[in-house]
């Protein structure tokens, strides 16, 4: 893959990973809980993603120190991750 080659590549590809896990926990591990009353897969996908979103976060720190970007550069992917 092309795109793990850089940590912009790296960055972009945990961040698609870790949307798509945010979408599964609001669109199927939500609805299975409070329609269903099924909590369990709230607890997997929502164990999963945070361990996404953390992988996120390094990603970021690394293309950072790798690109030399500033802080304020930094903080709006961080803040749209959140």
């Amino acid at each position: 893959m092309n795109m793990l080659k850089t940590s912009v590549g790296r960055l972009r590809l945990s961040g698609m990973i870790e949307g798509f896990s945010f979408l599964v926990l609001t669109m199927a591990a939500m609805p299975m809980k409070y329609i269903y009353g099924d909590p369990s897969w709230v607890k997997v996908v929502g164990q999963a993603h945070g361990l996404l979103w953390i992988i996120f976060v390094f990603t970021l720190i690394d293309a950072k120190s790798e690109k030399g970007w500033t802080i304020k550069q930094a903080l709006v992917p961080f803040i749209a991750s959140m």
